[in-house]
């Protein structure tokens, strides 16, 4: 992967930042995504933004090489701090985190999304938090995307600014990604659901607390969510 040739997964989440945006990228690590929507003519500015100081002088050596400091800012700053408000910034990208990181990202300093209009957010894990965060926050997902890369899934969340009620079944799994229930998509829920049993049977053996009574309950739920999607035919 370079700034001319992403991973599939930084790939898709530059196809869903609009022509003529100014993109903040936060977490940039090597500054990949920027340079690269820089290069293909689909921004003009963009902000990099790094907490740690080893990717943050990573992304500074990439813009260099590339010659891209006209466009592109890189600044060491604690998540949305990067952003400031002559930025303008409307779009941020936040990749290759935890669904509970890239909410507490956003939480941290929700003042630096007053002139953002899209988030395309890539969660390696509990994308179900993301969801939550955005019905409390007056967000509505525009898009959805499960892929898989590197025996790893995915998954890309597209938000503009809306309201949004989702059911208890398209939070955990996702309303768009149960919608077109890829072969993906039915990869990642078979194995969560193989997972789930074992738990189930590991707390078989375990003594009737409360808390063991409360875990097998939450535990046979979410099976029956997911089950219940998979299995369900389109009429």
């Amino acid at each position: 992967m370079n700034a001319q040739k992403l991973s599939k997964r930084l790939e898709t989440v530059a196809s869903f930042v609009p022509t003529g945006a100014v993109v903040a990228d936060i977490g940039s690590d090597h500054a990949y995504l920027p340079c690269y929507l820089v290069y293909n003519g689909v921004v003009t500015r963009a902000i990099a933004g790094e907490v740690v100081k080893g990717p943050f002088d990573s992304a500074l050596k990439q813009v260099k090489l590339e010659g891209l400091e006209d466009n592109i800012t890189v600044r060491l700053a604690d998540g949305l701090k990067a952003i400031e408000e002559s930025d303008n910034v409307d779009t941020i990208t936040i990749a290759g985190m935890g669904g509970p990181l890239i909410v507490s990202i956003l939480e941290k300093n929700p003042h630096a999304l007053k002139t953002v209009t899209r988030l395309i957010l890539q969660p390696n894990i509990h994308a179900k938090v993301i969801r939550q965060w955005a019905i409390r926050n007056q967000w509505a997902i525009l898009e959805e995307v499960i892929l898989k890369e590197d025996e790893k899934i995915y998954e890309v969340l597209v938000l503009q600014r809306g309201e949004m009620e989702l059911t208890e079944q398209e939070i955990l799994l996702g309303k768009h990604l149960m919608a077109s229930k890829t072969d993906v998509f039915i990869e990642k829920w078979s194995k969560e659901i193989d997972n789930w049993k074992r738990i189930l049977e590991s707390i078989e053996r375990a003594e009737d607390t409360s808390d063991i009574v409360k875990k097998r309950e939450d535990v046979t739920h979410k099976i029956q969510l997911v089950e219940e999607a998979l299995n369900h035919e389109e009429r």
